[in-house]
C-alpha cells in the first residue's frame, strides 16, 4: 500500500513498504506552481508512485525532478517521469550530470550547485552537494528554504513501516538500523571519511526544521541538533577503531 502524507506545507511524502525489506520506500512531491519531485523511486515502484501524485497533481505538469544520488531507489524511474511528464526537467549534483544521468536519462539533467537556485513560485530550494554522504561522490542534499525542509536521502534510515511524521527520536533508531547492518554485506554501504562530519555539520548549519528521509519516518523538531547527533552516530558506528 502507498500512502500519502503532507509532512510541511505541500510537501508531500508519497510511501510504500516493501515487506520483503522491511522498509519505506518514500518520494517527495511539492505542490506548486512549478510541481517538483524528490526521488522517483524504483521502476518497479512507477506505478504506484504515478498513481499517489495523480492524487494531488496531474503527473503531466511535473516540472522538477530530482534526486540524491545515481541509485535505483533514488532515480530509478527517472526516464518513465520524463517521458510522462513533457516538460519536466532533472537537477542533480553537476557530478551526477556528469559521470551517472546524462549517459541514461532520455534528457539531459541539469548539473546544479547550492549557488543555483530553483523556484517552484512560493518555494525556494538549493542542492547542496555532500560527496559519500550518504554515499556516492555524486551525493547531495536538497534544501527548501522557505520552510526550512532538508530532503535528506538515506540520512536517518530506519526500517518498520514507520509513521510518516515523527518528532521523537529518529537518531536512535538509524543508528540501530546501521549496528543492525554491520554483521551483513552492506556494512559498508555509508562511507565514514575525514570529511563525513564537516559535511554533516554544514547541513546542521541550514538548521532545518523537518528532515525528510527515504527510507522511515520524517522527523520534525530541532533538525540541527539531530544532524549532530547523527553525525556522531555515524563515527560511532561506522568509523571503525
Amino acid at each position: 500500500m502507498t500512502v500519502i502524507s503532507e509532512i510541511a506545507p505541500d510537501v508531500y511524502r508519497i510511501c510504500t513498504y516493501v515487506s520483503a525489506f522491511d522498509l519505506q520506500f518514500c518520494q517527495f512531491l511539492v505542490k506548486d506552481d512549478q510541481p517538483l519531485l524528490w526521488e522517483t523511486g524504483m521502476r518497479q515502484l512507477f506505478p504506484e508512485v504515478r498513481e499517489a501524485v495523480a492524487k494531488i497533481i496531474d503527473p503531466a505538469t511535473l516540472r522538477w525532478i530530482s534526486f540524491s544520488h545515481f541509485e535505483p531507489d533514488e532515480c530509478g524511474s527517472l526516464n518513465e517521469w520524463l517521458e510522462l511528464a513533457p516538460q519536466a526537467e532533472a537537477f542533480c549534483s553537476a557530478v551526477g550530470a556528469m559521470v551517472f544521468v546524462n549517459d541514461g536519462a532520455r534528457r539531459p539533467a541539469r548539473g546544479v550547485t547550492k549557488n543555483d537556485l530553483i523556484e517552484t513560485g512560493r518555494y525556494r530550494f538549493r542542492l547542496h552537494h555532500t560527496p559519500h554522504v550518504p554515499h556516492g561522490w555524486d551525493a547531495a542534499m536538497l534544501f527548501e528554504e522557505v520552510n526550512g525542509t532538508l530532503l535528506c536521502s538515506d540520512l536517518f534510515h530506519h526500517g518498520g513501516n514507520a509513521e510518516p511524521l515523527t518528532e521523537s527520536d529518529v537518531v536512535g533508531r538509524s543508528r540501530h538500523a546501521m549496528q543492525g547492518m554491520q554483521a551483513s554485506p552492506l556494512a559498508d554501504y555509508m562511507p565514514w571519511t575525514p570529511k563525513t562530519e564537516a559535511r554533516m555539520n554544514e547541513l546542521a548549519a541550514l538548521a532545518p526544521r523537518t528532515c525528510a528521509t527515504m527510507h522511515g519516518s520524517t522527523f520534525r523538531g530541532d533538525g540541527a541538533r539531530a544532524l549532530r547527533d547523527l553525525s556522531t552516530a555515524m563515527r560511532e558506528v561506522l568509523g571503525g577503531p
